[in-house]
């Protein structure tokens, strides 16, 4: 996904939008993307895709520079149109489940924005989405909606079968406990790095660490760099929980300011580099401000407790060390 720069619209009309979506033709002419879903809003975009070729990076420049290039000149402006690099998220595409989750998450962005009114509007009335596309005949050749459908256990047949999932997904979302039901599901795909399970990030992890290896942090920007980041910063976390004695699930039960988690928070900082808004979703802590509390707290008057999980903390690192 790719952002307007400084939040400001991407698009001025449908003939912006309708000139970005022959971009994408040509884009994926020129690298054999395969775009699986896709939704134009008035500041961003999000494509679902799938890279045959290690071209992304080269890909995403080729259609956004294209694009300000030609929406500059159609609108006789200058500068840059999109806010930075673009945002990528890797999923695990051997497993279905997520391609449904990454494809629902696009298609309903318009009904999450209140651009059509759940319960009385339908989703397909908005145009700039691959969503009506899927219920319909037929689609660009570009735009590969097997995969999709076959998440859902359906064929490209099936139009008013996937028709009837989106609509359920839209009710959900008027509902306050089942927008907060989705929001959940979705938290991943708006703070994540990857989607899928434990093994898929392992691998990740051994790869990125492979491409890093002998190069200096600062050669690395953006999404990889804090993609490393944090990935540095769970294996720290996973260290110092099994230090503590604790599980995963226990991060729930505890209260915000409970002294592992503050003790943990401080052994973040301590180790990592992911900025405070990380670690406080992490350890669920809550607002960011706890973690600055909880290390100035530890620093200044940890209490027993705190300074016992300190201790077992700092003798972890004295092994890893050795």
């Amino acid at each position: 996904m790719a952002r307007g720069n400084q939040g400001r619209a991407i698009f001025a009309d449908d003939r912006d939008r309708q000139l970005w979506l022959e971009t994408l033709e040509e884009a994926c002419g020129k690298t054999g993307w395969r775009i699986h879903a896709y939704v134009l809003m008035a500041n961003h975009y999000h494509l679902l895709l799938e890279t045959p070729e290690p071209n992304l990076s080269a890909g995403m420049k080729w259609l956004q520079s294209t694009y300000t290039n030609r929406y500059n000149r159609r609108h006789r402006v200058f500068g840059h149109l999109f806010q930075g690099r673009f945002k990528a998220l890797v999923l695990d595409g051997s497993e279905p489940m997520y391609f449904q989750v990454v494809s629902t998450y696009i298609h309903l962005n318009p009904a999450r924005a209140g651009l059509i009114r759940p319960g009385q509007q339908k989703l397909a009335r908005y145009r700039w989405s691959s969503y009506p596309w899927y219920l319909s005949r037929k689609a660009p050749q570009w735009l590969c909606r097997e995969r999709v459908l076959g998440s859902l256990n359906l064929s490209p047949e099936q139009r008013r079968g996937y028709a009837a999932y989106i609509d359920a997904r839209v009710l959900e979302l008027g509902i306050k406990a089942g927008r907060k039901e989705l929001e959940k599901e979705w938290k991943q795909l708006r703070r994540g790095w990857y989607l899928g399970g434990e093994k898929f990030r392992e691998e990740l992890v051994r790869r990125l660490e492979s491409a890093v290896r002998g190069r200096q942090r600062g050669s690395h920007s953006g999404p990889a760099r804090a993609a490393h980041d944090q990935a540095a910063a769970e294996r720290s976390l996973a260290a110092g929980m099994r230090a503590l004695g604790l599980k995963a699930r226990d991060l729930g039960q505890l209260p915000r300011g409970a002294p592992e988690k503050a003790a943990l928070a401080w052994w973040l900082r301590q180790k990592t580099t992911v900025p405070l808004a990380w670690v406080a979703d992490r350890l669920e802590m809550g607002h960011p401000s706890r973690v600055s509390q909880a290390v100035g707290r530890i620093r200044t008057r940890p209490g027993r407790r705190l300074r016992q999980f300190q201790r077992i903390l700092c003798q972890l690192e004295d092994k890893m060390t050795k």
